[in-house]
């Protein structure tokens, strides 16, 4: 099992080096928020979220694939880099105003995944706020590749995708206190084919 765990974890890395900067644009949808905050975001990987967030005061970003905090810091050199397992945060209790988890929770294994939400909620100070995305059961790869635990499927390069139900997420996250959540719908057209894609988004507060 050991041995399963560290390949997952540096599948990222190798998926990275092989093919460079993996998402393009920047990431839409973000939260209208005010100047002057101390923000984190785990998973960063090559930046697309992280070059949407505002500036004016301190971000940092942290990502396990040291190719990927390569790639970020090109498109956010005002951001600070932490190479560090998002399940095991090398930070202090109560120190952000926010924390961002867009696409990273889904990718770990069951334990990994309630580690990353305690250690969310330890970051956060007193009415700070998580905001969370990955993707749905519904999504169209749910299934796809092989199943290492329910509804977490590994393909390709040892990549993991665990697809979420909105309870699971709320039961997570359940140190904090939920302000919304829902999942949004899409359609995507492949190979003649109308394939929906399904997205948790979910805003979680800490009192």
């Amino acid at each position: 099992m050991e041995a399963f765990v560290q390949n997952h974890l540096t599948a990222w890395d190798k998926d990275y080096a092989s093919r460079g900067r993996l998402w393009g644009g920047a990431a839409k949808g973000l939260p209208d928020l005010p100047q002057g905050l101390t923000i984190l975001e785990l998973g960063c990987g090559d930046g697309k979220t992280l070059s949407a967030l505002p500036g004016g005061g301190r971000i940092v970003a942290l990502d396990i694939s040291p190719r990927a905090l390569q790639l970020a810091r090109r498109l956010r050199p005002d951001a600070g880099f932490i190479l560090a397992d998002a399940a095991a945060l090398p930070l202090q209790d109560g120190s952000f105003d926010a924390v961002f988890a867009f696409h990273v929770t889904g990718h770990l294994l069951a334990a990994e995944r309630r580690a990353l939400a305690q250690e969310a909620a330890r970051v956060l100070a007193p009415g700070g706020s998580l905001y969370f995305r990955d993707f749905g059961a519904e999504d169209m790869r749910a299934g796809q590749g092989e199943e290492v635990e329910p509804g977490t499927f590994r393909r390709g390069g040892g990549i993991l995708t665990h697809y979420f139900t909105e309870g699971e997420v709320m039961s997570i996250f359940c140190e904090l206190e939920p302000v919304s959540i829902g999942t949004q719908s899409w359609t995507m057209r492949i190979k003649g084919k109308d394939l929906l894609r399904a997205e948790i988004e979910a805003v979680f507060k800490k009192r």
